[in-house]
């Protein structure tokens, strides 16, 4: 029998695949608002998840207790009758006072809550809405596997944990203006507060993921040919020089210094050189800027994307998140 914080766990990873699925499906009404339900709820049980693995598996210690004094707490019940659990936003704010949860992950949730919310009880058709949720989603996906990752040692490969860049992006209808409600610009105001001070594209966390897709009919010098996709018959994206050191920020130094950082049992030795020279040849990890594009034979020199550390966490063992040994 599993415990209760694996099965909490695998129905936490079960809603954000749904939520994912989703989203990722052809357009159709109330799509967004079904995303930021799934996605809260999934967020809420990996975090129920991560307590009661704290907790010795007591659900007793997800019941919200009221009263006080000398008299002991008494558990709070539903309209139905059944003990009434913490919250999504109680949990969050006790897992990052304790240092389990990063801050910049707590912020996206607040954010994604506050969606959620917005989806549930006021409902919006604004396309702003919409980029900022793709946004916000992203970044909450990415979050979500970071976390899986860090507290449980668990892995979703075997998923395909990734949102569409153009899921909510469609071309400009016409060129007239938007205007916005009073609590619109509210909420807007509010997804902007908390976004703001969020630019380290190598951290495992983040609170908004900025996502820029250009389709230009160009050949000039700084358009660098890259395919996401294996498939020869699929479009090319061209990145500028600048958008592709943003998706590939790591040098060699400080690729070797962040292993150093993640893994325990690291070293700058044949197997790290071993480990490192087969994933250079592949786009979701590394890429290989010439200081000559057209001439084969020029000097280069490659850049890497955080995502490869993931490939070698499968032959290395990653060190304890921080605040991990602190009971909670």
């Amino acid at each position: 029998m599993k415990a209760r914080s694996r099965e909490f766990l695998d129905r936490a990873i079960a809603a954000m695949v749904a939520a994912i699925e989703i989203y990722n499906k052809p357009d159709f009404p109330y799509r967004a608002e079904s995303f930021t339900i799934l996605a809260t709820n999934a967020w809420e049980l990996l975090l129920k998840a991560k307590w009661l693995a704290d907790h010795r598996n007591r659900v007793s210690s997800l019941y919200v207790r009221q009263g006080g004094g000398t008299k002991r707490k008494r558990i709070k019940k539903t309209a139905a009758g059944n003990p009434m659990t913490h919250s999504l936003d109680h949990l969050a704010s006790k897992l990052r006072e304790l240092g389990m949860l990063n801050e910049q992950a707590c912020r996206n949730l607040r954010i994604l809550s506050e969606f959620r919310d917005s989806a549930v009880h006021f409902y919006h058709q604004n396309p702003q809405f919409a980029e900022r949720l793709q946004e916000i989603g992203a970044a909450a996906v990415k979050n979500f596997s970071s976390a899986v990752r860090d507290w449980f040692k668990a892995k979703l490969s075997r998923f395909n944990f990734y949102l569409m860049p153009l899921a909510f992006v469609s071309p400009p209808r016409s060129s007239e203006g938007i205007v916005l409600s009073n609590e619109e610009k509210r909420f807007l105001k509010f997804v902007n507060d908390q976004s703001q001070n969020d630019d380290d594209p190598a951290s495992p966390y983040s609170v908004a993921v900025n996502i820029e897709v250009r389709f230009v009919r160009s050949k000039t010098a700084d358009a660098i040919p890259m395919r996401v996709t294996t498939d020869p018959t699929a479009p090319a994206v061209r990145l500028t020089e600048a958008q592709v050191r943003e998706r590939y920020p790591w040098d060699y130094a400080e690729l070797t210094s962040r292993c150093r950082q993640a893994f325990s049992d690291f070293k700058v030795d044949a197997k790290y050189h071993q480990v490192r020279k087969p994933l250079e040849s592949d786009s979701r990890f590394a890429h290989v800027r010439r200081l000559d594009p057209g001439n084969p034979k020029s000097p280069k020199k490659t850049f890497y994307n955080a995502n490869i550390l993931d490939e070698f966490e499968k032959q290395y063992s990653r060190r304890p998140p921080s605040g991990t040994s602190r009971s909670a």
